[in-house]
């Protein structure tokens, strides 16, 4: 049996692009195991599909001063002689990394072991985690055409992320009912993030009356972000957060409003939805959303709006050009080659598991 193992976490996008390949894995026969941390994320995660889990110690590799900085390094460590130690028990054929810090001592351990490693980064410019692991990485995919550039000729391959294949089955029916909307007027799906967007929120509510005029609006504002004033709000459905219903969500939406997170912009690439993105400003990131919308942009998929230039006006004059140029827009991303990613990630592990 080919056997792999699976890192990631510390985010949730860290472990997402995972799972997105473990049907099509368990399909071809592979025994997969996952290694993360102690108690991240990706463990809640990835209890759900009943694979072994293994945690390691990890630590923060940060760009700035903290005490932390001193005591990190040691727990890096530990983490490299746990995951080597379970490693040479598991004995797989290959290792799949989708990032996080989680995965520098599953990757430096695994080199150390000769097992070949993929690593797969998301954003256009690779971060700190990724980057500790390129030069012991056997290949890299990445999202971003402009991505190539920043990493090794002979490593660099072009995929796209892999997208949950459930996203492409949503049932219109089901969440023309969950939302009690109708299909008399387009829906627009507003998206801040994993813990919402204040910024975006609340635009979106000043907004609500000159958008509810044309459009039905699903809002995923965050966890404790709701408005208890706006819950009767005809045509406006608010949710804290949504999993499972997701499919079904995006299976009724035509345009959608969202941050510039990889993965993030990946579905709605996939999905063939068009958008506005508002990356995260570089005061509150390192800067990734800002390349990742630029790029999507460039490309023809996006719209984007600066956050500092965000308002009603803004808001709604840019929904209004996105959706009478809708097919436009739906077109470039037909034209895309970043939307097969899960085939194309599949072949390259089947390629280096049998070297």
């Amino acid at each position: 049996m080919k056997k792999i193992v699976m890192t990631g976490g510390g985010t949730a996008g860290h472990v997402t692009p995972n799972i997105a390949l473990i049907p099509r894995l368990r399909e071809l026969g592979y025994d997969i195991d996952y290694i993360g941390s102690y108690e991240g994320i990706e463990k809640k995660l990835i209890s759900e599909f009943g694979i072994p889990y293994y945690g390691v110690a990890t630590g923060k590799f940060r760009r700035y001063f903290d005490p932390k900085n001193f005591s990190d390094p040691f727990r890096v460590i530990k983490g490299c002689s746990e995951a080597k130690k379970i490693l040479k028990q598991l004995k797989p054929n290959v290792i799949f990394s989708k990032g996080g810090f989680v995965s520098v001592p599953v990757i430096w351990a695994a080199a150390g072991l000769k097992i070949p490693c993929i690593i797969h980064e998301s954003d256009l410019t690779p971060g700190l985690a990724n980057k500790l692991c390129i030069p012991k990485a056997t290949k890299i995919c990445c999202n971003f055409p402009e991505t190539l550039k920043y990493l090794p000729a002979d490593k660099a391959v072009l995929t796209g992320s892999p997208i949950r294949e459930e996203l492409l089955k949503g049932n219109k029916e089901a969440a023309y009912k969950l939302c009690g909307f109708d299909n008399s007027r387009p829906v627009i799906m507003i998206m801040g993030g994993s813990q919402g967007a204040s910024a975006i929120n609340k635009v979106v509510r000043d907004a609500l009356p000159r958008l509810l005029n044309e459009f039905q609006v699903i809002h995923i504002c965050g966890q404790e972000k709701m408005d208890n004033m706006l819950l009767t709000t005809p045509g406006y459905k608010q949710f804290d957060y949504v999993k499972g219903e997701l499919k079904d969500l995006f299976a009724i939406t035509d345009l959608v409003v969202s941050r510039a997170g990889a993965n993030a912009i990946c579905e709605l690439l996939a999905l063939r939805i068009p958008n506005i993105l508002i990356p995260l400003p570089l005061a509150a990131s390192r800067g990734d959303q800002l390349l990742n919308a630029a790029s999507f942009e460039s490309q023809g998929y996006s719209i984007v709006i600066q956050e500092e230039n965000l308002d009603e006006d803004s808001l709604v004059d840019s929904l209004q050009e996105l959706y009478n140029n809708k097919d436009a827009y739906v077109e470039k991303m037909e034209q895309s080659s970043q939307y097969n990613a899960i085939n194309s990630i599949i072949d390259l592990i089947e390629k280096v598991a049998a070297d």
